[in-house]
Order: C-alpha cells, then sequence, then structure tokens
C-alpha cells in the first residue's frame, strides 16, 4: 500500500490557517454584523462563530468571556464611525453644513444597502445598558462624546465661515444632534425608510442659529 502522505490531494488545495490576529479580527467584524442588528443580549455566540467558522471551544483563546468580547466590538465600531465621520466632517472641499447632509446621506444609504437590519450599535446597547456591565456604560458614554467633539468642530467651521451665528453653542448643538440621530435610526429601521433620517437633518439644520 502506498503512503498516503505522499499522495497528491485532489479537489481544491487546502486554506492556510488563519493566524490569530486574522481570526479574532473576523470574530469582532462578524460581532459587529450582529449585535448592529440584535443587540447584545440576542446575540448568541453560536451565530457570530458560524458565520467565522471557528469552534465554540476556541472562542476563549480570543476572548475571555462574551462581554470581553462586547468590549472589543464596541472599540472597533467607535474606530470605524470615527473614521467616516472624518471622512465627510473634514472633508475641506465641501462647506461645513455640506459636510453634515453628506455624513447622513452615507449612513442612510448604508441602511438602505443592509436592508435596514443594522442600526447603530451605540444607540442598541445604550439600550440595554441596565442589564449590562457597569463599564459599558462608561464606554458608551465616551464613543459618544468623541462623536461630539467632532461635529463640533464642524459646527466651528460653519461658525468661521458665517453660516453658524457667532455666538452658537457648537457643544450644545453637537450634543443635540446625536441624542437626536439615536431616534432617527431606530425608527429609519422601524420604517425600513431613510424618510426619518432626512426629516431630522432637515429639522436639526433650519433650527441651527444662523
Amino acid at each position: 500500500m502506498q503512503n498516503s502522505a505522499s499522495q497528491p490531494r485532489r479537489g481544491r488545495p487546502r486554506k492556510q490557517p488563519a493566524s490569530d490576529e486574522d481570526t479574532r479580527a473576523a470574530l469582532i467584524r462578524s460581532g459587529t454584523e450582529l449585535l448592529t442588528e440584535q443587540g447584545f443580549f440576542a446575540s448568541g455566540l453560536d451565530a457570530i462563530l458560524r458565520r467565522v467558522g471557528v469552534p465554540k471551544g476556541s472562542f476563549y483563546y480570543y476572548f475571555a468571556s462574551k462581554d470581553a468580547f462586547g468590549r472589543a466590538v464596541l472599540e472597533h465600531y467607535g474606530a470605524y464611525f470615527a473614521r467616516k465621520l472624518d471622512r465627510h466632517l473634514l472633508n475641506d472641499a465641501r462647506p461645513p453644513l455640506e459636510r453634515i447632509q453628506d455624513f447622513v446621506e452615507d449612513a442612510a444609504a448604508g441602511m438602505q444597502r443592509h436592508d435596514y437590519r443594522r442600526g447603530c450599535l451605540v444607540g442598541n446597547l445604550g439600550q440595554e445598558v441596565s442589564l449590562l456591565p457597569e463599564d459599558y456604560r462608561s464606554l458608551l458614554t465616551a464613543i459618544l462624546e468623541s462623536w461630539q467633539k467632532k461635529l463640533a468642530a464642524c459646527l466651528e467651521a460653519a461658525k468661521v465661515k458665517g453660516d453658524l451665528a457667532e455666538g452658537a453653542d457648537t457643544r450644545l448643538l453637537a450634543e443635540a444632534f446625536w441624542i437626536g440621530w439615536e431616534g432617527a435610526v431606530m425608527r429609519a429601521r422601524l420604517e425600513a425608510s431613510p424618510r426619518p433620517l432626512t426629516t431630522f437633518l432637515t429639522a436639526y439644520l433650519q433650527g441651527l442659529p444662523r
């Protein structure tokens, strides 16, 4: 009998095993997708692991617990969303207030692309915060505050350009935007329509002090 180890394999070549970093990143991406759809408690580890092809027993090699996994997903989402904001709000080729409109249109297109299954991870977890570990509250707040600072800087640029009243409180206006934004995203998912996002944007821009 010939040694099977010397026989050439038929069919597709075996995939090279992913590195630990690649597998961890894939788990975080899978978790981000599922948690933006279902929230924290409705998202089972089995569904997340199936998407990546990682056995359940291996999950704890990468994360100490589901809570630790959730923190990693939240940090990943916060960084991803910050890059999206920078791409629009720092775009010097566009007037500052139009940059806000560009961001909203981009977000609306993203929700439509995913058939309104996905919302904002920060908003989803914010609704569950009373059931989550206490440090999630500070993580969520820190992410929202970082987004507020980015928007406030854009509003300051609008002030310099003369599109916003000189005495406008840009920090307050930025906070009000994100408070309203989470409600608009929730309503857009409910209606499976971009209408709540465009309604919110129109009302927000009309209410800015000029």
